[in-house]
């Protein structure tokens, strides 16, 4: 017959871990699935791991910016094994701890890939699993590129494993992951190409900021072209030749790496949705309001996996997590709100965003001022040598209620925090101004940025 449980959880990432644990704490019997180590993309293969690749690539430049500015640092560079081995003191503990962490909760672990053999029941290998409720949070995986040679192009989880840096990398595609990794391989002494089949890159950012921000990446050396799909990879001998149309012409670049940053699906493929009665279709499991199948209520969806207008980001997956565990616990009451979510990509410096942008304040009719401006010379950026930076808030003409922000620049990724806080509690650019800030801080330039 199988092993019988309120709750089976698909995915041990940030959303199933956060809804599994609260169910077992109401004193559900809980089931967990993972066919991959145990701990989710952000604790592995994303978030955390390539924070710890961005803080050395910051060090490196911050000492090359300040050179001749008061700091002597003539040959710091980034030792690439040493890095990979000090990334791995983050990343090895997390399965076992998970493992220890779910037992010690009475929480039931399975390993391997599930697939759905009824509305709620599941095979993991040679094991059956029948659940009350089924929550489906397996994460995302690289979508398919569908072009001759994709069978040569590592991922960004290869990305975070290489233990010795090619002379030469090549990402496809111009969002978080290319941008992210091509500033780390950059500063590490690669040559970086980036390659994006569209007019211009990091499309979730304000496209002023953006376009400092390519203009800096170029500086480094990084050379990105837009506009140029890649439409095949060939290995010739020990290197890649990529193929990029651009313009109705062909050209071909060689790279010792090629690097999958071209966007992520959910991965659902072969869990046999259809055998459970889930409808999904390409952007993940249909869900309501309330994150509950639409076609089997007794299936939920979390994450990357559900099918919602938001960001894939690990907080709203941890957010979601908890929203799909209260409706479990307390009936269909909860919903997600996306509305204040900063978000940011970890280019050095940091392109971070909140709230609205102008072309969609003005699609919902809004009437609001821009600030704006290159504050590449202001004290904030010139004391650490970074010459890209520069904000855009978006301020309601007559309640001065903030309506988004959008910041580059030293400290961005902590600063936006603030301006999130200030739209989610409702507060004037006057009282922003007013505030008596910590000086000098990254956070002391709000008052002038309002």
């Amino acid at each position: 017959m199988g092993e019988t449980f309120d709750l089976i959880v698909i995915g041990t990432g940030s959303a199933g871990s956060s809804a599994a644990s609260r169910c077992r704490v109401a004193g559900w019997s809980v089931a967990i699935v993972d066919s991959r180590p145990l701990g989710g993309t952000c604790a592995l293969r994303g978030c955390d791991p390539k924070k710890v690749l961005v803080g050395v690539a910051e060090l490196v430049d911050w000492s090359r910016r300040m050179a001749g500015k008061g700091l002597s640092a003539d040959g710091l560079s980034v030792d690439w094994p040493a890095l990979m081995a000090f990334k791995r003191t983050f990343t090895d503990p997390v399965p076992a701890q998970r493992e220890k962490g779910f037992a010690d909760a009475g929480i039931a672990v399975f390993h391997g890939r599930a697939r759905f053999t009824a509305r709620t029941s599941l095979e993991v290998g040679a094991q059956t699993l029948l659940g009350r409720h089924v929550l489906i949070a397996a994460g995302a995986k690289p979508q398919p590129l569908r072009i001759p040679g994709e069978e040569h192009i590592s991922t960004s989880d290869d990305f975070l494993e290489i233990q010795r840096l090619p002379r030469r990398i090549l990402f496809i595609g111009g969002g978080f992951i290319a941008f992210e990794f091509a500033h780390v391989a950059v500063r590490a002494g690669a040559e970086v190409t980036v390659v994006h089949r569209g007019p211009r890159p990091l499309a979730r950012f304000d496209p002023d900021l953006v376009d400092q921000l390519l203009q800096s990446t170029r500086a480094l050396g990084v050379r990105v072209h837009v506009d140029s799909p890649v439409t095949a990879v060939e290995k010739r001998g020990g290197e890649f030749i990529v193929r990029v149309s651009h313009q109705n012409t062909e050209r071909t670049l060689a790279a010792d790496l090629v690097v999958h940053g071209a966007g992520r699906v959910p991965d659902i493929d072969d869990l046999d949705l259809t055998r459970a009665a889930v409808q999904h279709d390409r952007t993940g499991v249909c869900v309501n309001e309330y994150l509950q199948s639409v076609s089997n209520p007794a299936v939920y969806a979390a994450g990357d996996v559900a099918s919602r207008p938001r960001p894939p980001l690990t907080p709203i997956a941890a957010m979601e997590g908890r929203i799909v565990a209260a409706n479990l616990l307390d009936g269909n009451h909860h919903r997600a709100e996306y509305g204040v979510v900063p978000t940011v990509v970890f280019t050095v410096p940091a392109l971070a965003s909140v709230g609205l942008g102008e072309e969609a304040a003005r699609k919902q009719g809004l009437k609001f001022k821009v600030r704006h401006e290159d504050t590449s010379g202001w004290y904030s950026a010139r004391r650490v040598g970074s010459p890209p930076a520069g904000f855009k808030v978006l301020i309601e003409e007559e309640s001065r209620r903030i309506l988004g922000a959008h910041l580059l620049g030293p400290h961005a990724e902590d600063v936006i925090s603030v301006f999130a806080l200030a739209i989610r509690a409702g507060l004037r650019a006057d009282e922003l101004k007013e505030m008596t800030w910590a000086y000098p801080t990254g956070a002391s330039d709000v008052a002038y940025m309002v």
